[in-house]
């Protein structure tokens, strides 16, 4: 029979330990609360406040107890007038002994957290990260120096201001009239003179008056020291933010006359979530939107969502003009640069054959990942259930996903498809697993 001891240094009937894996379980229980919520939702749902339920009975933290059916035990129990031994004693809630009825008891119901939309967004996004930024570290795309900032009273012994430290000093003694040296050397300069005279008595008692002025000096100089703690000032330094590193993502969305309203739904719910991942997660962030039909410009956050233009399909045109606007702005040595395109994959045999040439031989070596995106119909999705098969533009890309392994490829088929798919793409550190 196992025995347990617990050292710990815990409160009576605590467990630290117990309580840290309580406070995981219920983090890990809101979490996927909130993940279901929105895949079943809209992902507008994210962006606001939300009411999570617990049950109760899975707030208890565990605990280690006595084993009631071993062991020797006393016990003194008071008398009563109501029952006697072989009486049925009717069970909480109204009923009787035998079986269960509706009753009056009072319980407890479920918890209910009402989470912020700062709480929502931080444990949606907690463990995703956009993937292999390799220039510099990007937690907040920041890195801090050291910055004078005034002077402390505490610090470290090497950041010792001497300067100000010996004008405190100076400043202290002078107000404690703390007695000079040159006053001391005075004194005994004049005991030595007099010590060297007749010995009269009128001497004696000069020099008597002169010692004992020396010695209240002397004990005064010892009682104010030269340089006390409360004089010493250290150099204080503040960490100064400084950019280090910069991101730009850029997203690129079809909206030609082959992208339905359906499709074109799903391809804007992908990027709104994207875009709540990236303006919540990094404070110094660029997005960059680009909407193409048979041509391919930049435009706004506001015309992306919103605009109802449509036309031909020529995706090459979207790939060209972010070729064209990393070249003007977005220096590769300085700008760590993502992409994230949706698309229905309809496109000419021709110029699917130049997107592949444009991601081989100028986007890929610029890039550090690029997520391609395929809107397809719910109805054909078994169809596509290899590389081989599904659009042109899917056939085009297959081949860079086999070449490049910071290039991503999914699929997408209904609402509930863009969370889990989301996750794929950008889940922390990922595996980089190619498409099937």
């Amino acid at each position: 029979m196992p025995i347990f001891i617990d050292r710990r240094l815990n409160p009576k009937d605590k467990s630290l330990g117990n309580r840290q894996r309580f406070l995981r379980r219920a983090r890990e229980d809101l979490k996927r609360s909130i993940r279901d919520k929105v895949r079943t939702g809209g992902i507008a749902d994210l962006d606001r406040e939300h009411a999570v339920p617990m049950p109760r009975k899975g707030t208890d933290e565990p605990s280690f107890g006595d084993d009631r059916q071993s062991g020797r035990r006393q016990h003194i129990l008071p008398g009563n007038k109501t029952f006697s031994p072989g009486d049925l004693i009717d069970k909480p809630g109204g009923g009787g002994g035998y079986g269960s009825a509706p009753g009056t008891a009072e319980s407890e119901d479920d918890f209910r957290f009402v989470l912020s939309r700062e709480e929502v967004l931080d444990l949606f996004f907690e463990d995703l990260e956009l993937p292999d930024l390799v220039k510099l570290n990007l937690k907040q795309i920041l890195s801090f120096k050291p910055r004078r900032a005034g002077f402390a009273a505490s610090g470290a012994p090497t950041n010792i201001n001497v300067g100000r430290t010996m004008r405190n000093s100076h400043g202290r003694r002078i107000a404690l009239r703390r007695p000079k040296q040159a006053e001391v050397d005075e004194i005994a300069k004049q005991i030595a003179e007099l010590e060297a005279k007749q010995a009269s008595a009128a001497v004696r008692e000069r020099i008597t008056a002169l010692r004992e002025e020396l010695e209240r000096l002397e004990r005064r100089r010892r009682r104010i020291a030269y340089v006390d703690p409360v004089d010493i000032r250290f150099n204080r330094f503040d960490p100064q933010p400084v950019p280090n590193a910069n991101a730009v993502m850029f997203c690129l969305m079809d909206v030609s006359g082959s992208m339905g309203e359906r499709e074109k739904d799903l391809a804007k719910r992908f990027f709104v979530l994207l875009h709540l991942f990236l303006t919540r997660r990094y404070d110094r962030i660029e997005v960059v939107f680009i909407r193409h039909t048979h041509q391919a410009k930049e435009v706004d956050e506001q015309t992306f969502f919103y605009h109802t233009e449509s036309g031909g399909t020529v995706v090459s045109t979207a790939l060209e003009e972010m070729h064209r606007i990393i070249e003007e702005r977005y220096p590769v040595a300085e700008w760590n640069i993502y992409a994230a395109q949706a698309s229905d994959g309809d496109n000419f045999a021709t110029d699917s054959e130049r997107c592949i040439e444009l991601l081989d031989r100028k986007l890929m070596r610029l890039c550090q990942y690029f997520a391609y995106v395929e809107i397809i119909d719910e109805r054909e999705s078994h169809i596509f259930g290899s590389t081989e098969n599904g659009t042109s533009l899917w056939r085009a890309y297959n081949a860079v996903d086999g070449k490049w392994p910071n290039f991503q490829m999914r699929r997408i088929a209904a609402p509930a498809d863009i969370y889990p798919v989301f996750r794929e793409l950008f889940a922390r550190q990922p595996a980089l697993r190619k498409s099937a």
